[in-house]
C-alpha cells in the first residue's frame, strides 16, 4: 500500500487551488462532485495505484457515455497531480472523433427563436434578453457577469476567465437593447442581469428558468442549457464566415482542435452531404 488516503480536506483544499487557478466555478463544482463519488466508491480504503482504473470499470458497467467517463477521470488526473500521486493517475477512454452531433440534442435556430418567444409571451423580459444575449454573443453561463452597463455602452466586454482576458463585441441591435433594459430596471452601472434583490445570477437559477422555459415554447428540455446556446452561436457564426480561427479567437479556446468540437454537424445534415456527393445511382 502506498499510504494515500482521500480527505474531505485534500478535496477541499484541491477546490481552493482550482478557484485559485481560475477555473470556472461550473468546473470547479464538477471536478469537486466528480472526486467525492470516487472517495465514496472507495468506501474509506487507501487509494492504490490499481483504484483509479477500477473505478473507470465501474463507471463503464453503469453505461456512462465515455465523453462523461473521460471528464470524470479528468477531474481525478488533475486532482492526484495537484497532491503529488503521480503513479494513480489513469488512462483516458479511447474515443474516436465524433463526425455528427445527436441531432435529439442540437437547438435549431426555430427553437432558439421560440424560447425567447414564450419568455416574452409570458413577461419574462430578463430571461427573454438574456437568451437573446448569450445566442448572440457566444458568451458562456459564467460569463453573464460581465455583460454591463459599460460594455454595452462601449460596444464590447472584456472578459476574464481562466488567467486569460479576451474582448468580445456586442452587436449594435445588442446594445440598445441591453441599455433599454438596464434603464427600464434603473439599473445605472455594472451588471446587467441581476435578480430581484440586486445580486447577479448564478448558474443554477439561469439554467432553472431556462429548463422551467421549455413547455411554453415546445422544445425538448434536454435540448435547453446554456452550452447549447454557444453551440448555437458557434455553428451559425462558422456558416456565415467560414473562419475557424477567428471564431477560435471569438469563443476563447486556445486550441482549434476545442472549436472543431462545436462545428460538428448534426445528422441530418451530414446524410444531406453524403446525398449530395451523387455516388448512389
Amino acid at each position: 500500500m502506498n499510504g494515500y488516503r482521500l480527505t474531505a480536506d485534500q478535496i477541499a483544499a484541491y477546490g481552493a487551488y482550482l478557484q485559485q487557478e481560475e477555473r470556472a466555478a461550473g468546473t470547479v463544482e464538477k471536478y469537486l462532485r466528480d472526486l467525492r463519488a470516487f472517495a465514496r466508491w472507495l468506501e474509506g480504503s487507501e487509494v492504490t495505484r490499481e483504484d483509479p482504473a477500477g473505478w473507470k470499470n465501474y463507471l463503464l458497467s453503469l453505461r456512462y457515455a465515455p465523453v462523461t467517463i473521460n471528464s470524470m477521470l479528468a477531474a481525478l488526473n488533475g486532482f492526484f497531480q495537484f497532491a503529488g500521486w503521480s503513479d494513480c493517475r489513469v488512462k483516458f477512454l479511447k474515443i474516436q472523433r465524433r463526425l455528427f452531433r445527436d441531432q435529439s440534442r442540437e437547438l435549431t435556430r426555430p427553437e432558439y427563436d421560440r424560447l425567447i418567444a414564450a419568455a416574452r409571451g409570458r413577461g419574462q423580459e430578463r430571461l427573454a434578453l438574456l437568451v437573446e444575449t448569450m445566442g448572440a454573443t457566444g458568451v458562456r453561463v459564467s460569463e453573464v457577469k460581465y455583460l454591463t452597463v459599460e460594455a454595452a455602452q462601449r460596444g464590447r466586454a472584456e472578459i476574464s476567465l481562466k488567467g486569460k482576458i479576451r474582448v468580445i463585441l456586442l452587436p449594435n441591435k445588442l446594445c440598445r437593447k441591453l441599455l433599454k433594459y438596464a434603464k427600464k430596471q434603473k439599473t445605472a452601472s455594472g451588471e446587467i442581469f441581476l435578480t430581484k434583490s440586486g445580486t447577479g445570477l448564478s448558474r443554477r437559477q439561469i439554467w432553472a428558468e431556462m429548463k422551467r422555459l421549455c413547455k411554453y415554447a415546445g422544445v425538448e428540455p434536454k435540448k435547453v442549457f446554456p452550452h447549447n446556446l454557444r453551440h448555437l452561436f458557434a455553428t451559425t457564426f462558422y456558416c456565415s464566415s467560414r473562419d475557424i480561427v477567428k471564431l477560435a479567437d471569438v469563443l476563447g479556446h486556445s486550441s482549434i482542435e476545442t472549436t472543431r468540437i462545436y462545428l460538428v454537424t448534426s445528422g441530418a445534415e451530414h446524410v444531406r452531404q453524403l446525398d449530395r456527393l451523387g455516388l448512389v445511382s
